[in-house]
C-alpha cells in the first residue's frame, strides 16, 4: 500500500507561482511512476506531469515550460513536487498526486493505482 498526501494548493493571481508537494509513504520507493493530474469542474481528469523511477519526466503540452516535476527520496518519506509558474486561470483545478509500480508512465495514462485526496489550485485573472 502507498499513501499519498498533497499540500501546497491555494489561490493566486494570474502570472503567479505555487509549488505543490506530495508526500508518499508505505511502499512508495517501489513506484515506477509518479505524477500529477488535475481535474477542473465539469472536465475529465487530465495528466499534468509524470516522473519515472529513472528520473525521466514528461509534461502535458499545456504546461510545458511553466511547470516542473521533481522528487526527493533522500528522506525517509518520498516527496514529489510540482513547481508551477506563470499560472493561468485555466490552470484552476483540483490537483492530484498519483503513483503506480507497473503502469505505463505517460501523462496520457490515468490508470494509476494509488491516488491522493487532492489539493485545490485557483488562479484568478
Amino acid at each position: 500500500q502507498v499513501q499519498l498526501v498533497e499540500s501546497g494548493g491555494g489561490s493566486v493571481e494570474a502570472g503567479g507561482s505555487l509549488t505543490l508537494s506530495c508526500s508518499a509513504s508505505g511502499y512508495a520507493n517501489r513506484m515506477n511512476c509518479m505524477g500529477w493530474f488535475r481535474q477542473a469542474p465539469g472536465k475529465e481528469r487530465e495528466g499534468v506531469a509524470i516522473i519515472r523511477s529513472d528520473g525521466y519526466t514528461s509534461y502535458a503540452d499545456s504546461v510545458k515550460g511553466r511547470f516542473t516535476i521533481s522528487k526527493d527520496n533522500a528522506k525517509s518519506t518520498l516527496y514529489v513536487y510540482l513547481e508551477m509558474s506563470s499560472l493561468k486561470p485555466e490552470d484552476t483545478a483540483m490537483y492530484y498526486c498519483a503513483a503506480d509500480p507497473w503502469a505505463y508512465c505517460t501523462v496520457d495514462n490515468r490508470e494509476l493505482n494509488y491516488w491522493g485526496q487532492g489539493t485545490q489550485v485557483t488562479v484568478s485573472s
